[in-house]
């Protein structure tokens, strides 16, 4: 069967629960995944949101990741803890890390916080939009297996490696969120799932020479953003993420897309800050002529601002879904492979 098929929030929610409870996720791990997923979708990142199913339930069958771990906090200073996701999605280690970071940055006027033993983390920016609502600027930095080779050379050693930075506004929040890589590995693995081609430009095959076929990217290496800057900000990520949560390297984590070795072990790192503290009063007066200038110039739009009609637009119309991507989901739910 081909085409699309369109379905209400709820039931899109229920589907991404079943295959998760389906495949050895406890139910509060599987709820607390599929919200992320599905917001993810509803965004209009397909490559973070219903496409990632069957990895996830393939992987938490193998046991490689943990479906049933409950993320734990240690502190280590007044304003820095650390979460160990215990092998198991990283989502459930987020929603313990975030309100314990607003009421440390609350009183502290900054927080930080590092996550171990995770796994892949989904749209960087819902983490920091979920700070920014609460009237914090937040950072978020995560790493990723190997997929983008350093600048000059072949070999892969860093992830996509995404940073995403997000800050309270009067409407709704700026969000700005980006992957290091030409494009996200995620949307890559969406295209491979239903078996389309990708755009050329996005990804190399293991040879070095472009590809616009999904699977050979994904045994080679994503082009990175910008060339030489994209490849060293994917490096500062790396240091932020990797090395600061005490995680493994992009080159020694395991895939997010298949069932073999050890869990990826990725690491993740937030940072907190009350801007009303720091800047004296002044940052709500201060963005909101910031924003008056992007309001004010013919062409030009806050980066974001699209999730918000994408938003309305799910909330009254549901979402559009591959039904090849359907099928599958459906199957795992029903106790298919």
């Amino acid at each position: 069967m081909s085409g699309t098929e369109r379905l209400s929030l709820a039931e899109a929610g229920r589907l991404a629960r079943a295959a998760l409870e389906a495949s050895d996720v406890s139910a509060d791990n599987a709820a607390s995944t599929a919200r992320a997923l599905i917001l993810a979708e509803i965004d209009g990142q397909g490559g973070h949101g219903l496409s990632r199913i069957p990895s996830y339930t393939a992987q938490s069958r193998a046991g490689k990741v943990k479906g049933h771990a409950v993320p734990e906090i240690t502190s280590v200073r007044p304003g820095a803890f650390r979460v160990d996701a215990a092998h198991g999605f990283a989502f459930p280690a987020f929603d313990l890390a975030l309100p314990e970071l607003v009421a440390r940055t609350r009183i502290l006027g900054v927080a930080s916080a590092a996550v171990h033993r995770s796994h892949h983390f989904g749209v960087a920016g819902h983490h920091c939009e979920r700070l920014a609502e609460e009237g914090l600027v937040a950072f978020v930095y995560g790493n990723a297996p190997k997929a983008m080779a350093p600048w000059g050379a072949k070999t892969p050693v860093l992830g996509t490696n995404p940073i995403a930075f997000a800050a309270p506004m009067h409407e709704a929040p700026l969000v700005i969120d980006m992957a290091t890589t030409t494009v996200a590995r995620g949307k890559i693995l969406a295209a491979r799932e239903i078996g389309e081609p990708i755009p050329e430009g996005w990804a190399f095959a293991p040879d070095g020479t472009p590809t616009t076929d999904a699977a050979l990217a994904l045994q080679g290496t994503v082009a990175p953003m910008g060339g030489a800057k994209g490849a060293a900000l994917a490096l500062m990520v790396e240091v932020m993420s990797a090395c600061l949560a005490g995680a493994a390297l992009g080159t020694e984590a395991s895939s997010l897309f298949d069932t073999e070795g050890e869990p990826p072990n990725l690491g993740q790192v937030i940072l907190s800050l009350d801007p009303e503290a720091l800047s004296g009063g002044a940052f709500e007066d201060r963005i909101a002529k910031l924003a008056a200038i992007y309001d004010d110039l013919d062409g030009a739009r806050l980066p974001g601002s699209r999730r918000l009609a994408a938003r309305e637009r799910a909330a009254a119309d549901g979402l559009q879904v591959k039904t090849a991507l359907l099928d599958q989901i459906r199957k795992i739910g029903e106790g298919g492979r």
